[in-house]
């Protein structure tokens, strides 16, 4: 087994355009596009906002499982600007298919993404030597996702 240790770099909700765009079902599963509106951004080695450019191009599956497919901008404090992108997965049920069809899906999920992160600012190029992990949830009635991120050493 291999030795690890994760340190806590920030935390972060951002708020997503209500609701989503719809373009259905395709073959591999249901396309929802969440368009990222804002967001803030706060922790021990990151903080600032969320910018209002990005999207999560989700695509639940039949089996109810959620593929995120992220992409973000984060502004720091001192106007460094990092690009976030990310793949992940939010169970929605064994019915979550069904569910998002029907309109009906639950009021909160989890969720486990693998980020990367870009930056080119002097203060900020430590984030192109790291992986990170984020563990976070959705709260689908407001659409805001909240996440905690780790850098992984």
């Amino acid at each position: 087994m291999f030795e690890f240790e994760m340190d806590h770099l920030f935390s972060y909700h951002a708020i997503l355009q209500s609701p989503p765009e719809v373009i259905g079902p395709v073959a591999e599963g249901l396309r929802l596009n969440y368009y990222v509106t804002g967001g803030e951004v706060s922790g021990p080695r990151v903080r600032g906002k969320v910018r209002p450019v990005g999207a999560d191009w989700l695509t639940i599956r039949t089996d109810g499982v959620g593929i995120l497919d992220v992409r973000a901008t984060i502004e720091t404090h001192d106007q460094a600007l990092i690009y976030i992108a990310y793949q992940g997965v939010a169970d929605f049920g064994e019915n979550g298919y069904k569910a998002a069809l029907d309109g009906d899906l639950p009021a909160t999920v989890g969720l486990r993404c693998a980020p990367r992160l870009q930056s080119s600012h002097p203060d900020y190029l430590w984030v192109n030597r790291i992986q990170c992990v984020l563990v976070g949830e959705s709260d689908v009635v407001n659409s805001i996702v909240s996440y905690d991120g780790y850098a992984l050493r």
